[in-house]
């Protein structure tokens, strides 16, 4: 089994647990999840199977939509609801114009400080490790983009909200910002992901939807194959005799080419290319080394999948 599941997660479950959750349903051991979700969010997981674990760098660094609540009025040490109050809690609540304005200044190319209470690295150990024994993890600033953050409604002290950004982005610093730059503390009290890159929740399936579709033996209504993944990325298409060559990892010539997708530079060094056959079949991924004119291949699958 080799492919992407959409998985919808509930709240109170970590990431992890999802995976450990499709493994005892599949009886498959090569699964993983592209962008963790905290235990509070529910929503879009994508769930890696088989060889698409290999797919995870590609995944992991799309863009995401969520859609949540931030509750005014209170600081929390995890910046969310789950956390211990945090400073004074304050009963006089900004109006809507000027929560606008301050969102303003949260939005485009911004630097923010991962949670204290998150799974960042800190000299070996998660950050989350060291605040729970009392410890302030030395934890460095993370650029990230907001590409917009939508007020949708604001009843004080909650503020209804859509943000959409850059892999990375901590929603909960977010909230936690908000509230430290409007002088009134703030935690995030819910959060939903309605979209990775191309997939939205409308694709998600529930654990237990997936349980039955399986026992069903209707794998196919939840699992995206491997030769559908990375269809936003550009793709070039190569002749049958070479193919093994590139599955034993030789880089592919121009010649081997059968067809480039159009209006696609494939001297652009920077763009990944999916390598596929004339049967629209996935064999990996390459870059093009556009000094020894070859494309040198970054992923290669085995055959079948």
């Amino acid at each position: 089994m080799d492919g992407l599941i959409i998985v919808d997660k509930p709240a109170g479950w970590t990431s992890h647990d999802a995976v450990l959750k499709l493994r005892k349903i599949l009886g498959e051991k090569r699964l993983g999840h592209a962008g963790t979700l905290d235990p509070l969010a529910t929503g879009l997981l994508i769930i890696t199977v088989g060889q698409a674990t290999r797919l995870f760098p590609f995944l992991s660094s799309l863009d995401k939509i969520y859609s949540g609540q931030i509750t005014l009025g209170q600081a929390t040490d995890t910046y969310d609801l789950l956390g211990k109050p945090a400073g004074e809690k304050c009963q006089e609540f900004p109006d809507l114009e000027k929560i606008e304005q301050t969102v303003d200044t949260l939005t485009g190319e911004i630097e923010q400080f991962p949670p204290p209470f998150s799974a960042k690295k800190v000299n070996g150990q998660r950050a989350f490790e060291l605040a729970r024994k009392g410890q302030r993890p030395e934890l460095k600033p993370v650029k990230v983009t907001v590409y917009s953050f939508l007020i949708l409604d604001y009843r004080p002290p909650v503020l209804t909200f859509q943000i959409e950004c850059s892999s990375g982005t901590y929603i909960r610093s977010l909230a936690h910002e908000l509230g430290q730059k409007l002088g009134c503390g703030a935690y995030l009290s819910s959060l939903r992901r309605v979209m990775t890159g191309p997939y939205s929740e409308a694709e998600a399936h529930s654990l237990e939807q997936i349980e039955q579709l399986y026992r069903d033996q209707l794998t196919s209504q939840f699992l995206i194959p491997l030769d559908y993944t990375l269809s936003w990325q550009p793709a070039i298409w190569i002749e049958a005799s070479s193919q093994v060559s590139f599955q034993h990892g030789q880089p592919l010539q121009l010649h081997n080419l059968v067809k480039v997708d159009p209006g696609r530079n494939i001297q652009n060094s920077s763009l990944i290319f999916r390598v596929l056959t004339e049967g629209h079949h996935l064999l990996g991924l390459a870059r093009f080394n556009p000094e020894e004119k070859l494309f040198e291949p970054q992923v290669v699958f085995n055959s079948p999948h």
